[in-house]
């Protein structure tokens, strides 16, 4: 599936995963390939991605994340470096 974090300055990544774990308002959940669609909002914590490269966090601090057709985007109000 495609993913890309973006915040109002910039595009944080973009490229292809196997699975991503986000922070939601609710608790922590995983979208992996072919997850339904899906439109949540996120509170502050780190979203963990496995790609083909490994794993990677990113610390954000809250926003929303949009699931449609193994594409993932998720709108951040800003990533902590």
């Amino acid at each position: 599936m495609h993913l890309e974090i973006i915040t109002p300055d910039r595009k944080v990544f973009e490229g292809d995963v196997v699975s991503a774990q986000f922070p939601g308002t609710d608790g922590l959940f995983e979208v992996l390939n072919n997850h339904a669609p899906l439109i949540s909002a996120l509170k502050s914590g780190n979203i963990t991605v496995t790609g083909a490269a490994g794993r990677e966090s990113f610390r954000i601090e809250g926003g929303v994340v949009e699931v449609l057709r193994n594409n993932v985007i998720v709108l951040a109000e800003g990533v902590v470096a």
